[in-house]
């Protein structure tokens, strides 16, 4: 699922539960540390990815702006290494066949 707006981006939030979020820092209408928190407040322990082109995030930055963020990666990237990145830090669902037995 894509959203490029703020605005978009929240809505999408409200019906939907993701197992990530990959979020471009620069936004045409801003708001990207807003759509984190909302992102943060629905559901709690989402991984967020964090991308960008610009230099203004360095040194760790992101991590103290937004409590989710995993990882930042610099645009152009690669998209298997965004994939890589999102193996990392997704976890694994269970499958309901894979259920702990109870002795």
């Amino acid at each position: 699922m894509q959203a490029f707006t703020q605005s978009a981006a929240i809505d999408v939030l409200r019906f939907d539960e993701f197992d990530a979020l990959v979020l471009d820092l620069v936004l045409p209408d801003g708001g990207a540390i807003a759509i984190s928190d909302y992102a943060t407040y629905r559901c709690p322990d989402v991984p967020i990815i964090a991308v960008t082109s610009t230099s203004f995030f360095s040194g760790g930055s992101i991590l103290d702006l937004i409590p989710n963020a995993r990882s930042l990666m610099r645009t152009p990237l690669r998209l298997d290494d965004l994939a890589a990145v999102l193996e990392h830090y997704v976890p694994k669902k269970r499958s309901p066949k894979s259920k702990p037995e109870v002795a």
